[in-house]
């Protein structure tokens, strides 16, 4: 059985037809992030994962920036 990743994109993105937007998706219990300038280049996360990941750039925000390696 093949999933399906049905991709939202984020209400901060400021247009529907925006190129540089970042989307998520849910399959099968595990979070997917992907920019929509890029759409090959997925980060794979838990929901704790993702919970991390958004505690990490709220912090990062707050600090004047953060680095986050992507891993293809």
């Amino acid at each position: 059985m093949t999933l399906v990743a049905v991709w939202q994109k984020s209400s901060f993105s400021g247009g529907h037809d925006a190129a540089n937007c970042v989307e998520l998706a849910a399959v099968d219990g595990v979070v997917l992030l992907r920019e929509s300038e890029a759409p090959d280049s997925v980060i794979s996360l838990t929901r704790g994962g993702l919970a991390g990941l958004m505690r990490r750039v709220k912090a990062g925000a707050s600090e004047g920036g953060f680095e986050l390696p992507v891993h293809r």
